[in-house]
């Protein structure tokens, strides 16, 4: 694609940025058929193709972001499919960064929508306030239709049942292996999954810890900074992901650590751009690209180790939702299903896998109605495979559809189970 950003414009780095992958984008359209937005609504604006023109265009006059800009760029779910199927290799991911970083800084939203932002901001990276929140939202259900649209899709995607919290990660611990120690991992404990379903970190350092791997939780790494950084509160995000790099970098200093382990897959790609989000941080950069480039998906980590001890093979019929941030953020296609498949499981992959469920963080609640068309044809893919359960490796996937016809839980949950661990809920 021809830019014609001036020298003026181009001495920003991130202008620089920009106009180097708007180069590389031949406007082919392949990226149009594997969009979900472009699938729901056929608007060419809701496209890849269509909003990286809008983002040339906004950024070349470096004016204020027009309404009609900013409408469809919010519309993105940022799934990276686009980045999947395209052949010039657009980097997809950080140019929408920028766009929406132009946005933010150019463009007021409407009050509601930031209202929305600020209290998703405040409460679902701190586990225990948003574990108190979901309380409340359990109560508050039936007021629903009283809401703003936002606060409404809040309260409707609020479990209809409530787990403890997860302490993991409440303080510094070390979950040490019963026999000797083979390999030793740091395990982000996460925020949102924590108030969600304990189980999750409980099955992962069960796991762990039966095949002789050490893991380690640090307090300070609460949040990985990916909920922020969605919805576009800069600095918020800076300061999670700075605080998590220097909790972990004092570990490498004094440890031998031999992966970061990440079980959300959402957060897994962020934390795996460390490297990217922080490169012009003159004190953490190296740190950051280290971090990064030691961070694993547990399917990934697991997949790079002999085969697992199992114990109670379990032939049931699996339905494996392929979580966007793990196929096309990381570009795990493979290993969660060939775990499952050594385990004894029988694994079925529902038709459109490469299309978003909407949770996308918490576009579901800041685009609902998208969102919930979304969701609605995932689950009918999902409930036509007639499975005895259905796994993915994100809780937003999880929460999202767990209205789906078959119980539905993490991939590490039913690994745990045929280790010896207990059987996951619903089943």
């Amino acid at each position: 694609m021809q830019t014609h950003f001036t020298d003026t414009q181009l001495a920003n780095p991130h202008i620089a940025e920009a106009d180097k992958i708007l180069r590389a984008c031949v406007h082919c359209g392949f990226c149009t058929a594997t969009c979900p937005t472009y699938v729901l609504t056929g608007d060419e604006r809701d496209s890849p193709r269509g909003r990286i023109w809008m983002m040339r265009d906004m950024l070349e006059s470096d004016a204020p972001a027009p309404k009609d800009t900013a409408h469809h760029i919010d519309r993105c779910l940022t799934c990276l499919s686009c980045m999947t199927t395209c052949p010039s290799g657009v980097d997809y991911m950080h140019l929408v960064d920028i766009g929406r970083a132009h946005i933010e800084k150019t463009r007021s939203r409407p009050i509601m929508d930031r209202l929305a932002r600020t209290v998703l901001g405040i409460i679902v990276p701190r586990a225990r306030l948003f574990h108190l929140a979901l309380r409340f939202a359990r109560f508050s259900r039936p007021f629903a239709g009283l809401m703003p649209k936002p606060f409404a899709a809040m309260l409707k995607l609020a479990p209809k049942t409530q787990t403890k919290l997860d302490e993991i990660g409440s303080a510094d611990t070390v979950f040490r292996p019963s026999g000797a120690v083979k390999k030793r991992v740091i395990l982000l404990a996460g925020c949102a999954q924590r108030a969600l379903d304990p189980e999750i970190n409980a099955s992962t350092i069960r796991l762990l810890n039966r095949i002789g791997v050490e893991v380690i939780v640090k307090q300070q790494a609460s949040c990985c900074g990916a909920l922020a950084h969605h919805i576009n509160q800069h600095d918020a995000a800076e300061q999670q992901m700075r605080q998590t790099v220097r909790s972990w970098a004092k570990i490498f200093e004094t440890q031998q650590i031999d992966a970061v382990i990440v079980n959300t897959s959402g957060c897994g790609t962020t934390v795996k751009d460390y490297g990217h989000l922080l490169k012009n941080d003159a004190e953490l950069s190296d740190k950051a690209k280290m971090i990064s480039d030691n961070a694993m998906d547990i399917s990934e980590f697991l997949a790079g180790l002999p085969a697992l001890p199992v114990s109670d093979v379990q032939p049931l019929k699996v339905g494996y939702h392929a979580a966007c941030s793990l196929q096309h953020g990381q570009k795990i296609l493979d290993a969660p299903k060939q775990l499952l498949q050594r385990a004894g499981f029988q694994i079925s992959t529902a038709k459109e896998s490469h299309l978003c469920c909407g949770s996308a963080g918490v576009y579901n609640v800041l685009q609902s109605d998208l969102a919930d068309q979304l969701k609605v044809r995932k689950i009918g893919h999902l409930n036509a495979l007639d499975v005895d359960v259905i796994v993915a490796g994100n809780i937003g996937c999880i929460n999202q559809l767990s209205d789906a016809d078959a119980p539905i839980c993490h991939t590490v949950q039913l690994l745990d189970w045929v280790t010896g661990g207990p059987k996951p809920k619903g089943l």
